[in-house]
């Protein structure tokens, strides 16, 4: 069991509340969804929980934190550097219940997750898996330990479709409770019974946390009918106050005008008109508080909005590109023989396959091919930001090119839409959340006008809520696309044709 009370958590540096009196309880058979956008504080609750020392250099916290002395399995987002180094053997040794758990009950958990067993024992280092594998193998060394409390950040990030249905089926079959954060919207709507929504409000200073114990979809079809509700109110309460106010300023202004003209002629009737005006002053302050008493306008985390500038697009009988490549190799591993890809005019084209078959290899060597072409502009969003992000710069430093006032305006001004604070606007690009250099990537591309993306996990790090803005934009996108995904609403609702890489090449998948 895990139970939170009254929990408040606030950044070091600048006080910003990322939550506030926060209280919830797990037991058996719960699995808890964490949502929010970008930055909110979800990694840093999570951390909280599993070990207050990972957070103590950034953050303050007061409440309590109950775990009655459960075991906790904890799957962190990004790898510590120190483990990245070891091999997996080393990696897995470092939890001491790996070395006592037979070699047969491992190899099962390795089968249920397309791995081989003898990769359980290799010295391949861990930085050299695919982010897939590296998932994986963080879940093994978590299941060996038995815990009865699971915290997992973005465990469906960088898995594979298989894989991904093998994680809901875990989680729903878990009888120990599980505290998660994902943007895989199909995970949500398939697993979660409870949702931890943390939101950030007027311009991040004050922070807001719901806790709802409903799965995902009816969640967010309540919260809607919810805020929908309360604006209706707001504005019929308004409109008659409004209506109430006109008819006290016409009776007001009517008897101000008496006095003015009886006070003069008949000192006996201006005392009573005066009596009169003081019972209307009365009348104004109950206004006052009817005013403070009535519904407010819901106050709530909106997702990001954004749109592509509108460059030119690309024709539809274009050739994007005819790409052969015989063999793709990772160091000495053959992964896959006689590929070839072919792109036509607008498309929007998604690699999928399993997970350390290649993709993320493939995709970028077709940037290298397309990104040195002049006749289209190219762009390129990697798996690993920082590959491109120079991160000592900040937000606006790094979007800059002429650094005159009018780009600058500009420049803040999209930021704003994908709701980067004004603080956040100048804060080095190391600080910021995985979805936040996501945003920085997509705006660049924006502003240069390219019209052809070429995207590794594009919806990865972007809040549930903040997806369909996401997909929509790539959907309406006038240029091509070429991607990899195990995002299964973006490859239905965005992709016109789905590849999967195998051993033998890129043929055209068979999705459910």
């Amino acid at each position: 069991m895990l139970q939170v009370k009254n929990l408040s958590i606030y950044h070091k540096k600048d006080l910003r509340p990322l939550a506030s009196n926060l209280s919830f309880t797990l037991n058996e058979g719960d699995k808890a969804a964490i949502i929010g956008e970008e930055g909110n504080g979800k990694s840093t609750l999570l951390k909280l929980l599993w070990d207050p020392a990972l957070v103590e250099n950034y953050i303050e916290y007061e409440g309590e934190i109950h775990k009655n002395q459960t075991v906790c399995g904890y799957l962190p987002q990004e790898l510590d550097p120190e483990d990245r180094q070891k091999t997996v053997y080393e990696f897995l040794c470092g939890e001491p219940a790996f070395l006592e758990t037979d070699y047969r009950e491992l190899a099962s958990m390795a089968g249920k997750l397309g791995l081989s067993a003898d990769l359980l024992y290799s010295d391949a280092r861990m930085e050299l898996l695919s982010g897939g594998e590296k998932i994986k193998i963080q879940l093994i060394r978590i299941m060996s330990m038995r815990p009865s409390l699971f915290l997992l950040d973005e465990p469906s990030n960088d898995i594979d479709i298989d894989t991904l249905k093998w994680l809901e089926d875990f989680i729903n079959d878990c009888s120990f409770p599980v505290l998660y954060i994902s943007h895989d919207e199909t995970l949500l709507e398939h697993t979660a019974n409870m949702i931890l929504h943390m939101e950030q409000l007027k311009r991040k200073t004050e922070s807001h946390c719901t806790v709802f114990r409903t799965g995902y979809r009816e969640y967010v079809r309540l919260r809607q009918e919810g805020l929908e509700r309360q604006e209706r109110l707001s504005q019929e309460e308004k409109a008659a106050l409004e209506k109430q106010q006109e008819k006290f300023r016409r009776i007001y202004e009517k008897v101000e005008y008496q006095q003015n003209v009886i006070s003069r002629q008949n000192p006996a009737g201006a005392r009573l008109l005066k009596k009169k005006i003081h019972s209307l002053k009365s009348m104004e302050r109950r206004f006052e508080r009817q005013t403070e008493n009535m519904t407010q306008r819901p106050d709530t985390e909106k997702a990001i909005f954004f749109r592509f500038a509108q460059g030119e697009g690309i024709p539809a009988g274009k050739w994007i590109i005819d790409y052969e490549l015989p063999l793709l190799t990772v160091g000495n591993r053959e992964l896959a023989r006689d590929i070839r890809l072919q792109v036509r005019g607008p498309e929007k084209v998604c690699i999928i396959g399993k997970n350390g078959v290649g993709k993320t290899t493939l995709l970028r060597l077709i940037s290298q091919q397309l990104l040195g072409r002049t006749d289209i502009r190219a762009a390129y969003m990697p798996q690993n930001y920082e590959e491109l992000l120079s991160l000592d710069k900040t937000p606006v430093e790094y979007l800059s090119q002429t650094w005159d006032k009018e780009e600058n305006t500009k420049i803040r001004t999209y930021l704003g839409s994908m709701k980067y604070t004004i603080q956040e606007m100048d804060h080095a690009i190391r600080e910021l959340s995985g979805g936040q250099k996501a945003k920085l990537l997509l705006l660049k591309m924006s502003m240069e006008q390219r019209n052809v993306l070429i995207l590794d996990e594009p919806t990865r790090n972007f809040s549930p809520l903040s997806g369909p803005v996401i997909r929509e934009l790539l959907q309406n996108f006038p240029g091509a696309v070429i991607s990899v995904s195990h995002d299964r609403k973006y490859i239905r609702e965005v992709c016109s044709r789905v590849l999967e890489l195998r051993r033998e090449g890129l043929l055209p998948a068979q999705l459910e």
